[in-house]
């Protein structure tokens, strides 16, 4: 049964801190890692074709509301979603859910949120939090990246979630309709694990998993050939796909890591926790990473980048990755 006081929480990742908050507050309470390891969430895709402002798509873990349907595939979580193409519709059906108590979960733009500070705001459409009430014209928003409850004017809230552009939200909420009492994790764990690694290891697309990493390595080598601005402008995407939206690289893979140990304990199994400190490392080589980036961007005209060493860093972040989930394979074949 529901919480009758909804209870806000800090979170590192907009969906997976959602549903985290979501399941607790309706009696199955897991943590954000939890909720993003048995999703299947964890993910690297480099996609040229794919354009977000005009540069290619870099994504660190699975596309949104991956988290959402992964928790119903490997949980049987059944979760009510609706989307709407008139927007006054769409305030009107959240409204009406306010009104009956629910706890609902939208989609929205970082962009049109006035509670975002300027600097942090960003044309990102795919940013998840809670609207757990409204008082006047004001909706109660439980955003998970900031620390407390925040408030939302209804146009405003109105406008981020009817956003157009790549990824758009067409003001999507969601909310839970059946939730398991409990989870049988000596089952679910190893399921979970050993597709994440599979797809991270031997998806047959190019430009997913550690392909997907590779094939960016490769595609920084040969900025050097570019124009030196543009290569700046590909530089910095990295780093913004990487360290704002969404979490990012290192991000990720820190609460994958978080996951990893947690399944430890709950199976016993040292092996997990060992996978676990292995994949906080290959999280503190993400962040080795774009600090390499930083530098190259901030350096003077007349320094020449070493593109070459941009490359062979993300090559060893995906030689240390790979490492990682040889070893949870071995431990669940």
């Amino acid at each position: 049964m529901p919480k009758q006081t909804f209870e806000h929480a800090h979170s590192a990742h907009c969906e997976s801190g959602v549903m985290s908050l979501l399941l607790s507050h309706h009696g199955l309470p897991l943590s954000e890692a939890m909720v993003f390891g048995l999703s299947n969430a964890l993910m690297f895709a480099y996609i040229p074709f794919v354009k977000l402002g005009g540069m290619p798509l870099i994504a660190y873990r699975r596309m949104p509301k991956a988290i959402i349907k992964g928790l119903q595939k490997n949980l049987g979580l059944e979760m009510k979603m609706q989307t709407f193409s008139d927007p006054q519709k769409g305030s009107q059906a959240l409204d009406a859910l306010v009104a009956q108590g629910r706890i609902v979960g939208a989609q929205s733009s970082v962009f049109w949120l006035p509670y975002f500070p300027p600097e942090m705001r960003f044309h990102f459409n795919a940013h998840n939090l809670i609207v757990y009430g409204k008082e006047g014209d004001e909706y109660l928003v439980s955003d998970p990246v900031f620390e407390t409850p925040v408030r939302c004017q209804e146009k405003a809230l109105e406008k981020a979630r009817f956003v157009k552009g790549v990824m758009s939200p067409k003001g999507l909420l969601y909310y839970p309709i059946k939730v398991p009492e409990t989870i049988p994790y000596e089952i679910v764990i190893p399921k979970v694990i050993k597709k994440t690694a599979k797809a991270m290891l031997k998806t047959p697309v190019p430009v997913a998993g550690l392909s997907g990493i590779r094939a960016l390595a490769k595609n920084i080598g040969k900025l050097a050939k570019k124009d030196r601005r543009y290569a700046k402008l590909f530089l910095g995407h990295i780093i913004r796909m990487q360290e704002e939206i969404g979490t990012g690289g290192a991000g990720f893979r820190f609460i994958y890591a978080s996951f990893l140990q947690e399944a430890g304990t709950l199976l016993e199994s040292s092996q997990l926790k060992e996978a676990s400190q292995m994949m906080t490392l290959v999280g503190d080589q993400w962040r080795e990473f774009a600090l390499l980036i930083v530098k190259a961007i901030r350096s003077k005209k007349s320094q020449p980048i070493d593109f070459a060493a941009l490359k062979n860093k993300l090559e060893s972040v995906a030689a240390a990755e790979a490492e990682v989930y040889r070893k949870l394979l071995i431990n669940f074949p």
